[in-house]
C-alpha cells in the first residue's frame, strides 16, 4: 500500500475518533469485571477494543430509542450508517443492566447472557473483554463462535457456526449452504465451504478463494446474511456519504431465494433496486387475499378432463416428489402427467435427451422466472380453463406469419350450355397459347445473345422484401472496375464501391460457389433476411455471366484484428492510419455484441445458421465501435470438395474446435469454442498461437491453459492483460468485468462440446444475469490434463 494512501486512511480514522459523540466517549473501559457491575444503559459506558476499531455497549434501537440491545459496532462509523456487527437477542429498557455475579456468571437483565452465563467459574478472573478484530470474550465464550448475521475479517468459520438473518427467515449453514429457515430447503451453495475473510477482501474457501471487487483497499468490511436471503460482502466508503457498498454477493438472481412468494405463485425480477422482485400468479390461478406474495389458488378445480398451459422460463418444485423419467418425445412425457392425478405439471427439454420431470404433490412451490431455464414448464389446468399463457418466450413474440384461409366457390350446376362453355374455354386457351408462343419467340430472338438468359428468367421475380438484384455492369461501375481492393478472405476478394444513391458498399466476389442459380438465390435470400444490430447487412447480389457477387454495407472501422494485434501488424497496404486503443469498456461491449449476434444465428433465426469461422478478421467495427459479424451463412455456398477433406477441417487454425479433427459431430458448440478463443484474445491482445512465457515445451503450449494458470492458479491477472491498456487496468473498476470475460472464455474452450454453454447462455454470463461457476482448465484433447 502506498505511503500516501496509508496516511490518508489514518487521518480519516483520527477525524472519526476526534468527532465521536460525547455519549460514547464519557467512560471507556478496557474490560468489564465484577467491580464495574452492574452496567446500566444510562451510564454512557462503553467497552473499547485495544485497536480502537470496535466498541461494545448498550446500543439504542433505531425506531425505539428507549430500548437497547447489548451490541458490538465499528467505533469509527456513524450510527446513521449502521455500524452494528453483533447484537444480543434480548432487548432492555433504560433500567436494564448487565452484571457479573459473585459466582462468575454473566447476566443481562436478570437472564443468562447469550449462553455465556456459565462460561467461567472463577469469579476473580472473570471479565468481559473486547479484543482486536471485534471479538467479545467472557471466559471461554466468544462472540466469534456465536455470530448473529455477520462475519468480520479474520473471523473464521468453525464447527457449529450458523448465520441467521435478522428477520429469522434465512440461515447459512455448514459454511456453504443458504436455506429457508422454516423448511431447511436449500437455494444456494458456494462452490466450496467458506473458511474466512482477511483484511484485504480475500475470502478463503476449503479448496480455493475469491476476491472482492475492491480487493486490497484499507477498508472496514463485513460478510452479512441480509434479510432478503442473500449473502453479501460490504465495504465501508466514508468518501461516498458514509455508505456500505456491496463488493460481492452470492446470488445474482434474487428470485432463486426460496420463500419470496407463496404456493403456486411465480417470482419475477424487476429493474427497480428498491423492489428487486414481485410475485404473479400463473394462468389458471388467482391470488389469495394477501396477494400473490401469500400464494395463488386455482380458479377452477381439476376434473377428469385437463390440459396444459406452457410457461416459458419458469421453474417450480412441489410439496411432494419430483420424478425424472426418460421420455422419447413430448407426447409420452405429457401423457405420464395427464394420467397421474397427483401430477401438477411437468418439465421437458427439447434437446433430444428425453429429459422429463413430473411435478407430483398438492401444490407448486418456489416458482421463479429465470432466462437461464433450459426446460419448458407445463402446468395442468382444467379443460374448461381458457386463459392463455402469461409467460411466453421470444419465439412466440417474434411470430410474424398469419394464417390465410382460402376457399374456392362451388362449381355451377350442370346446364344445357355445357358444350358451348367448353368450346369458349378451349378457344380462349388456344388463343392465349398461340400469343404466348409468339411473344416468347420474339423475346428469344431479341435476347439470344445473352448467355445467362435462363438466369434472367428464373430470378427476375423476386419476393417482396428480398435482396436487390444488381447487374454485373452496375457492380462494375460502382466499384470503378474493381479498382479498390480492401480485403481478401477464404470466400473471395472484397472491393469498396459506391452505389448511385451514394451508399458506400463492400462488394464480395465469391469463388468456388456450389449449386445452380436457384440454390444460390435461396441461400442469399435467407442471409438477407437476418437482421441484427451486430450482423453486417446484406443489401443485394449479382448472379450474371458466371459471377456470384454479394453487396454488403460498408463498415469503415475495419476488422477487430487491426486493433488488437498491433505489434505484429506489418501490412503495407493498410493506409487507415493509427487506430485508437480499445479500452476495457469497449472490449466488453464488443464481446457482448458478438455473443448476442452468434446467439441470434444459433437460436433465433427461422433457419439455424452455423458460422464455422469466428475470428477477429470476421468481426468488423463501426464508427462507434459497434461490432458486426461478417461472412455468416456463407458455409452452404462453398463447393463440396472445398468443405469436406480427409480431416474434414473447416475454419481458421487456432480457432477451430477439437471436434473438427476428431470424430465428434459438428454442432453449434463449434462456434462457441471459436468465440471463447476470440474472447480470450480481447483480454490479452495477443494471438492464441503466439507462445508466451511458459515452462512447457512449445509443441505442448496451449494458450487457454496458460491464461487459466495465470488467472486462477498464480492469481496474476495483470500478466494476461493487453499490454496496450495494462496500465489503465483498475482492479476496483475492471476486475469483475475481466473476471467474467475470462471465466466465460474458459467455459467456451472446454474440449468436450457438451461442457460448453450455448451462445444464449454465454451472452447471459457476460451480462452478469447468470452466475458463473468456477471453470475447469481447458486442455487440448490429444494432450489431456496436466
Amino acid at each position: 500500500m502506498a505511503l500516501g494512501t496509508t496516511s490518508s486512511f489514518f487521518f480519516v480514522t483520527f477525524l472519526f475518533l476526534f468527532n465521536l459523540p460525547p455519549s460514547l466517549s464519557q467512560e471507556q473501559l478496557t474490560s468489564f469485571n465484577i467491580s464495574h457491575s452492574p452496567w446500566h444503559p444510562s451510564q454512557n459506558r462503553t467497552l473499547l477494543s485495544p485497536d480502537k476499531n470496535f466498541t461494545a455497549g448498550f446500543f439504542p434501537l433505531p425506531n425505539s430509542p428507549n430500548l437497547f440491545t447489548f451490541s458490538i459496532w465499528y467505533s469509527q462509523i456513524p450510527k446513521t450508517a449502521n455500524p452494528l456487527v453483533w447484537s444480543t437477542t434480548t432487548q432492555v429498557n433504560s433500567s436494564g443492566s448487565l452484571q457479573i455475579t459473585p459466582k462468575g456468571e454473566l447476566f443481562l437483565n436478570g437472564s443468562p447472557f447469550q449462553d455465556a452465563a456459565n462460561a467461567s467459574s472463577t469469579s476473580n478472573s472473570t471479565q468481559l473483554v473486547l479484543h482486536d478484530g471485534g471479538n467479545l470474550v467472557f471466559g471461554n465464550w466468544t462472540s466469534f463462535k456465536n455470530p448473529t448475521n455477520t462475519i468480520l475479517p479474520n473471523q473464521n468459520f468453525s464447527t457449529g457456526i450458523e448465520l441467521r438473518s435478522s428477520n429469522g427467515k434465512f440461515k447459512f449453514i455448514k459454511y456453504q449452504f443458504l436455506v429457508l429457515n422454516s423448511t431447511d430447503d436449500q437455494y444456494y451453495n458456494t462452490p466450496n465451504p467458506l473458511v474466512g475473510m482477511d483484511d484485504q477482501g480475500k475470502m478463503t474457501m476449503s479448496v480455493n478463494s475469491f476476491l472482492t471487487s475492491d480487493y486490497g483497499d484499507p477498508r472496514f468490511r463485513k460478510l452479512v446474511l441480509d434479510d432478503d436471503g442473500n449473502l453479501r460482502i460490504y465495504s465501508f466508503y466514508p468518501e461516498q456519504q458514509n455508505q456500505w457498498v456491496e463488493v460481492w454477493k452470492g446470488l445474482w438472481e434474487m428470485c432463486k431465494v426460496k420463500g419470496k412468494c407463496g404456493s403456486n405463485a411465480i417470482c419475477v425480477p424487476t429493474d427497480d433496486l428498491n423492489i428487486s422482485t414481485y410475485c404473479v400468479c400463473p394462468s389458471g390461478f388467482s391470488p389469495n387475499k394477501g396477494g400473490a406474495e401469500e400464494g395463488c389458488t386455482r380458479k377452477i378445480l381439476l376434473s377428469q378432463h385437463t390440459h396444459f398451459v406452457r410457461l416459458d422460463y419458469v421453474n417450480y418444485t412441489t410439496d411432494g416428489t419430483m420424478n425424472q423419467i426418460t421420455a422419447d418425445n413430448f407426447t409420452i412425457c405429457e401423457s405420464n402427467c395427464s394420467t397421474d392425478k397427483t401430477c401438477q405439471g411437468f418439465q421437458f427439454k427439447y434437446d433430444g435427451t428425453g429429459y422429463c420431470v413430473l411435478l407430483r404433490g398438492t401444490e407448486l412451490r418456489y416458482g421463479f422466472w429465470s432466462p437461464g431455464t433450459e426446460a419448458a414448464l407445463f402446468v395442468k389446468v382444467d379443460q374448461s380453463e381458457s386463459t392463455g399463457s402469461n409467460f411466453i418466450g421470444m419465439t412466440e413474440v417474434m411470430q410474424t406469419t398469419c394464417p390465410v384461409n382460402i376457399s374456392l366457390p362451388l362449381p355451377p350446376k350442370d346446364s344445357n350450355t355445357t358444350a358451348r362453355n367448353i368450346a369458349i374455354i378451349c378457344t380462349l386457351f388456344a388463343t392465349e397459347l398461340i400469343a404466348g408462343v409468339a411473344f416468347f419467340w420474339s423475346f428469344l430472338k431479341r435476347y439470344i445473345k445473352y448467355r445467362d438468359m435462363a438466369t434472367t428468367l428464373g430470378l427476375e421475380l423476386l419476393p417482396a422484401g428480398g435482396p436487390k438484384r444488381f447487374t454485373y455492369a452496375e457492380i462494375k461501375a460502382a466499384t470503378n472496375d474493381f479498382s479498390n481492393l480492401i480485403g481478401k478472405g477464404g470466400f473471395g476478394d472484397v472491393y469498396k464501391g459506391e452505389l448511385p444513391d451514394h451508399r458506400v458498399v463492400a462488394v464480395k466476389c465469391l469463388k468456388n460457389v456450389t449449386g445452380g442459380d436457384a440454390e444460390f438465390w435461396a441461400e442469399v435470400t435467407i442471409i438477407a433476411r437476418m437482421h441484427h444490430l451486430n450482423l453486417v447487412r446484406l443489401w443485394g447480389f449479382c448472379a450474371e455471366k458466371g459471377q456470384r457477387i454479394l453487396v454488403y454495407e460498408h463498415i469503415p472501422g475495419g476488422s477487430l484484428d487491426k486493433y488488437l494485434f498491433r505489434v505484429n501488424s506489418r501490412n503495407p497496404k493498410d493506409q487507415s492510419g493509427p487506430r485508437p486503443v480499445l479500452d476495457w469498456s469497449m472490449r466488453y461491449r464488443i464481446a457482448l455484441g458478438v455473443a448476442r449476434a452468434i446467439a441470434y444465428l444459433h437460436e433465433e433465426c427461422l433457419e439455424w445458421v452455423l458460422h464455422c469461422d469466428i475470428k477477429p478478421e470476421n468481426i468488423l467495427l463501426g464508427d462507434d465501435f459497434c461490432p458486426k459479424i461478417s461472412d455468416f451463412g456463407l458455409a452452404k455456398l462453398r463447393k463440396k470438395e472445398d468443405m469436406v477433406t480427409m480431416s474434414r477441417r473447416r475454419g481458421t487454425p487456432g480457432y477451430m474446435a477439437p471436434e473438427w479433427i476428431t470424430a465428434d459431430p459438428i454442432t453449434s458448440k463449434a462456434d462457441v469454442y471459436s468465440f471463447g478463443m476470440v474472447l480470450l484474445e480481447l483480454v490479452s491482445g495477443i494471438r492464441n498461437f503466439e507462445i508466451q512465457d511458459s515452462v512447457v515445451r512449445s509443441e505442448e503450449w496451449y494458450f487457454p491453459g496458460w491464461a487459466f494458470d495465470k488467472m486462477f492458479k498464480e492469481m496474476r491477472v495483470e500478466e494476461i492483460l493487453d499490454g496496450q491498456i495494462r496500465e489503465a487496468y483498475d482492479s476496483r473498476a475492471h476486475f469483475d468485468m475481466v473476471n467474467r470475460m475470462v471465466k466465460t472464455a474458459m467455459w467456451c474452450l472446454q474440449d468436450r462440446p457438451e461442457l460448453r454453454p450455448t451462445m444464449g447462455k454465454v451472452a447471459k454470463l457476460l451480462e452478469g444475469t447468470v452466475e458463473i461457476t468456477e471453470p475447469k482448465k481447458p486442455t487440448v484433447f490429444f494432450l489431456g490434463e496436466e
